[in-house]
């Protein structure tokens, strides 16, 4: 008879002697494996937080790069219920006295009678434009033409026009009035070089040409109008950017007579913000790489310290010091940041004297801007070149983390293999003290029958106890 349980034949505890010896021996492996890939996904995550902080000082970086950071503009108006306004740094610095007389209108025309009883049948062709004169003469290249069969009602016809794909900038919607329903296109642009016109060519027994021909004009176009300083200025559109560069002004109201102040500035606190942002994001980088090279034994993030003895990271520090401490051409001479106002402190991170910059910007902006700017050769440049290096696809980021991720398969891939090595032990090991297990069963069954036999021999006189 087989054993149904192992250690029944000899009173052992087999499973538990086969977990111990497993345990004994593979346990030690298993853990080695833990700690390999603990440490490659902690160093994951740590060049992971410093590849963050590097990307955005990289941003701060790219905002220096360009001339226009230091040529900004600004711009503000006396009210805000005429118009509103934005500049670029093409606007030059100066005041002007906009009166907004007329605003930009888009035309309208609607539909005549319609008589329920006769279809609306035909060709209508509609186009955009005027002649030199003003005088509305469609442009062959804006216009387009629809087919009215006999089943359409206005409905269908304005569906035809704005699903049109050479439409060049119409629409058309039907409106139910107290004398019947009428169809209404409208420019989708203002200004009189937009206006409309509708000819409509009608097949016999039709009303097509009743209904859209002579349309009825319920909005004419018309241009903006607007005086700048007391000279006139007109334009298609309510956005206006023409009249003074670099100057946009956006009409919303016309009040003949009313004066709105507008005025254009250099924008010097933007540009003193773009530098405090490099500063800043300098500084949060050397604090993230203070705090991923530096041991602490007190903090619960494995982050910490992961990086201790990375020479990636130690040559990241030195090159952007090296980088910002340099001395770069301004206005024919070598220059150094700190003589802006920007330096080190001792422990190495970046602080603004703000009364140098601030001076700085207000009497040498142009100076400012060649150290930071001057392509190719200025510190935003090579800080770029620096940052890119690292952060760019298939740069050193993503070297280290492909190297990592390799490693991590490459645990998993021994974890399994050691996963099969333990199964096949452990198999071994039950078939072993199985096979033990049975045998003592078996000796132990002949063993009982050996006294069995020998106690019944005749003449066999027993001890007492």
């Amino acid at each position: 008879m087989g054993l149904t349980a192992a250690g029944i034949g000899s009173g052992l505890d087999i499973n538990g002697i086969v977990e111990a010896t497993l345990a004994a021996s593979y346990t030690p492996r298993f853990a080695t494996l833990d700690v390999r890939a603990a440490k490659a996904e902690t160093e994951i995550s740590a060049l992971g937080t410093l590849k963050s902080s590097l990307g955005t000082f990289q941003s701060a970086v790219e905002d220096l790069q360009d001339p226009a950071t230091f040529d900004k503009r600004r711009v503000s108006t006396s009210t805000e219920d005429y118009l509103s306004a934005s500049v670029d740094s093409e606007a030059v610095p100066g005041t002007y006295n906009v009166e907004v007389l007329q605003l930009a209108e888009s035309q309208k025309l609607r539909t005549n009678d319609l008589d329920p009883d006769l279809p609306l049948t035909g060709t209508l062709t509609i186009g955009q434009g005027v002649d030199e004169d003003g005088n509305p003469l469609p442009d062959p290249e804006q216009t387009f033409s629809i087919e009215v069969d006999e089943e359409d009602g206005l409905e269908e016809i304005a569906a035809k026009i704005n699903a049109a794909d050479d439409n060049p900038g119409v629409s058309a919607t039907v409106v139910q009035t107290e004398s019947g329903p009428r169809l209404v296109i409208g420019s989708d642009e203002t200004g009189l070089e937009n206006q409309i016109t509708v000819t409509a060519n009608g097949a016999p027994g039709s009303q097509l040409d009743a209904v859209f021909g002579n349309m009825v004009e319920t909005q004419a176009a018309q241009d903006a109008r607007i005086s700048v300083d007391g000279m006139i200025a007109v334009s298609a559109s309510n956005r206006v950017d023409s009249v003074v560069p670099g100057l946009t002004l956006n009409l919303t109201k016309a009040e003949p007579g009313e004066i709105t102040r507008v005025s254009v500035t250099r924008d010097e606190a933007a540009a003193k913000a773009s530098v405090e942002a490099f500063v800043e994001a300098f500084k949060e980088l050397s604090f993230s790489i203070s705090y991923l090279t530096t041991v602490n034994e007190d903090s619960e993030d494995p982050n910490a310290g992961a990086l201790q003895s990375d020479s990636m990271t130690r040559s990241i520090t030195s090159q952007l010091r090296n980088a910002i401490g340099d001395s770069y051409p301004v206005n024919g001479e070598l220059k150094t940041l700190s003589q802006f106002g920007i330096s080190f402190t001792r422990e190495g991170v970046l602080e603004i004297d703000d009364e140098m910059l601030t001076e700085a910007i207000e009497n040498d902006m142009a100076g400012l801007a060649e150290l930071f700017a001057a392509e190719d050769v200025g510190l935003a440049y090579k800080l770029h070149d620096v940052t890119d290096n690292y952060l760019q696809t298939g740069g050193m980021f993503d070297t280290r983390d492909e190297s990592l991720q390799r490693q991590l398969t490459q645990i998993d891939k021994e974890r399994e293999a050691l996963e099969r090595q333990m199964a096949a032990t452990e198999a071994r090991l039950y078939k072993q003290y199985n096979a033990m297990d049975l045998a003592v069963a078996q000796l132990s069954q002949q063993g009982a029958y050996v006294t069995s036999s020998l106690n019944n021999l005749p003449g066999l006189i027993r001890s007492s106890d």
